[in-house]
């Protein structure tokens, strides 16, 4: 196989009819890697709305378990790409989700933000980093799998572009970004977490990258120090490098799944995703996120 021949192969394809498959494709094949970098940075940053941060951290799940909920929101999440939305894996992936949601008093409008975090994020990361940018048919591909995923939630008002998505992202995080306590503990957690899966004495330098990374309101948001523009060009500068190594490569022949990735550390033996997530006392209210029907808890 050629280097862009997956490519081709994606742009045959009708991005509406195969988009679970051709997202499938290009998580599992393409770009693995930044994937599961572009979906990390996604979750994190829903943390500076205050409502979201907030909640996780009184819930404890990402401050006094911090491994095992990234390691069960990855392999819920990469349940349905693998297998797909009517795949019994993939109904008992978002059974699991929706359980957990419906525990808590979470608004339509912080979900649906969650969701374009989604869709955004991975364009953002692979144009900026990635061996290749991302195709048409993979933005709508993604669109389309994404908003599949939020019928299944129960979202409601789910935007039906990328262009779409991606304004209702900027919208919602100049309007909601801003300081809380708590949600900073949340952050720090991760980023300590994030750090854990190296070798100790690199974990100062992990973070420095880390922050490197982040964009002006997310470390405002967050109250962390900006760092200097010649850190942020050096760390930048290297993640485009590994990018231009990968497609010097040869294309990947097997697929890469999120239970798969190393950083997954909670579960040696394996696991069934019935028994993933939390099971929490149902909060006052409710969630007002509902399941569509049927074939998403049943």
């Amino acid at each position: 196989m050629k280097r862009f021949e997956r490519l081709e192969q994606i742009r045959r394809m009708d991005p509406f009819r195969d988009a679970s498959e051709i997202y499938r494709l290009s998580a599992a094949y393409e770009f693995p890697w930044d994937f599961t970098r572009a979906l990390e940075l996604a979750l994190y940053r829903t943390y500076a709305v205050p409502a979201i941060g907030r909640l996780l951290a009184e819930t404890a799940e990402l401050t006094d378990r911090t491994q095992k909920r990234y390691d069960d929101t990855s392999l819920l999440l990469g349940a349905v790409v693998e297998h797909g939305f009517d795949s019994e894996q993939g109904r008992s992936a978002i059974r699991r989700i929706n359980q957990m949601h419906g525990s808590y008093d979470i608004s339509n409008d912080d979900m649906r933000y969650v969701l374009c975090t989604f869709v955004v994020m991975p364009r953002r990361w692979i144009d900026a980093y990635g061996w290749r940018r991302l195709s048409r048919h993979e933005i709508v591909a993604s669109t389309v799998h994404y908003g599949t995923l939020g019928g299944y939630m129960g979202i409601k008002d789910v935007p039906e572009s990328y262009q779409e998505f991606e304004a209702c992202l900027d919208a919602y995080e100049e309007a909601h970004f801003g300081w809380d306590e708590n949600a900073r503990r949340v952050s720090d957690a991760t980023l300590d977490l994030m750090a854990s899966w190296y070798p100790r004495p690199l974990a100062p330098l992990l973070r420095t990258s880390t922050l490197a990374l982040l964009d002006d309101s997310l470390l405002r948001a967050f109250r962390y120090p900006t760092p200097s523009a010649a850190t942020r060009t050096l760390v930048r500068q290297a993640v485009r490098a590994r990018g231009r190594a990968v497609r010097l490569l040869p294309p990947r022949r097997a697929p890469h799944f999120a239970r798969q990735n190393w950083e997954i550390k909670g579960y040696p033996d394996g696991f069934r995703l019935e028994d993933l997530g939390t099971r929490p006392v149902a909060g006052v209210g409710g969630c007002p996120v509902r399941n569509i029907g049927p074939s998403a808890v049943e």
